[in-house]
């Protein structure tokens, strides 16, 4: 009984030691590291809406053959709505953008004797309202967008003379411009931009405005805006 004893506890030990070894032989699981997944580009491309504002300052010239000339400088605001989409390939963002803006821009002047279109108390050129249609194209740095853009303006001309005869008509015209664009949030932007627009001329006849013969009456402006737009 003693020796099957010692046998046992012989036979336990000699387990007890042979355990590690074997443990040491058997396939240990290999490591895996997390797969790193990099964050998706931000994308430019899709529809959005937005608004904006900003102010404007340019210049109307009022020619008359007759009774001359004479410069009115226009300024104020303009607020109003956004719609474009983009098409980004690679870093290359292309674009077309539409808005129309309420404007409270306006100027008058006096000049010329009596019965010029702008003598005392003088002449008015107005701007009620402001329209484009634009091509975009810009190189998108990530979520920074600077670009270029160009196309039609469309707004009215409202000439008041000094004798308070005034004609208003909308006019199509062209305008070219720069901005750039930061996206802030996954679907939010905010961008700054510049348009030069001229809007050409309109005519007021002698009978209306004055002056021994028609007047004509241009319009352009520079104009600094702020945006913010919603991408769907």
């Amino acid at each position: 009984m003693k020796r099957l004893t010692l046998l046992a506890i012989a036979g336990l030990m000699a387990t007890a030691w042979a355990s590690p070894s074997l443990a040491a032989d058997l396939p240990r699981p290999a490591y895996k590291a997390p797969v790193y997944v990099a964050p998706s580009a931000f994308s430019w491309t899709g529809f959005y809406v937005g608004i904006n504002g900003g102010y404007a300052w340019g210049h109307s010239d009022w020619n008359n053959p007759v009774s001359g000339n004479a410069t009115v400088t226009t300024k104020k605001y303009l607020l109003g709505g956004t719609l474009g989409y983009n098409m980004q390939m690679g870093n290359i963002v292309y674009g077309l953008e539409g808005d129309i803006d309420a404007s409270w821009v306006d100027g008058s002047t006096t000049s010329g004797a009596a019965g010029a279109p702008c003598a005392s108390p003088g002449c008015t050129t107005k701007n009620t309202w402001f329209a484009t249609g634009r091509g975009r194209v810009g190189y998108a740095f990530d979520r920074f967008l600077p670009y270029l853009t160009g196309g039609a303006a469309l707004g009215n001309i409202k000439a008041t003379a000094a004798n308070g005869g005034s004609v208003d008509k909308s006019k199509l015209g062209w305008t070219v411009g720069a901005g750039v664009e930061w996206a802030f949030l996954a679907n939010w932007s905010a961008k700054v931009e510049y348009l030069y627009a001229d809007l050409g001329k309109i005519t007021c006849d002698a009978a209306t405005c004055g002056g021994g013969a028609d007047t004509e009456v241009t319009y352009k402006t520079n104009m600094v805006r702020l945006g913010v737009n919603y991408r769907f």
